[in-house]
């Protein structure tokens, strides 16, 4: 069994950068994300099938012709290559999984999981 206290993680200055909880490769990858006032995800999309949590804050989560402002305890699903955003209005805090990880597609061909081409 693993567990995480997630109330006690940190996420590092600056937020944004992700603190990757667990990974495994043909299952799901999980990822804890602080955002500041102000920051966003801007529009993107992912290989894999994505589940985001909103655990603390506030934010505007975009998708399409969606809007939803979203606080603690609210969830998304978006399919893979489905386009969104995630704004920050202060601070706030995301749990994010994906599965299956990789998404059929996520590396390059000859690409290798660390983003070095393999020879």
């Amino acid at each position: 069994m693993q567990h995480w206290k997630l109330s006690e993680i940190d996420t590092p200055e600056g937020s944004r950068s992700p603190v990757v909880l667990h990974s495994q490769e043909g299952e799901r990858r999980v990822v804890l994300l602080g955002l500041d006032p102000g920051q966003s995800l801007d529009e993107h999309q992912v290989k894999e099938a994505a589940l985001l949590l909103v655990l603390d804050g506030s934010v505007r989560v975009e998708a399409g012709d969606e809007s939803v402002d979203a606080g603690a305890g609210d969830m998304f699903r978006f399919d893979p290559e489905e386009r969104h955003s995630v704004a920050a209005d202060g601070e706030a805090r995301l749990l994010l999984l994906l599965a299956p990880w990789p998404g059929e597609g996520h590396y390059r061909a000859g690409e290798s999981r660390s983003g070095v081409s393999a020879s």
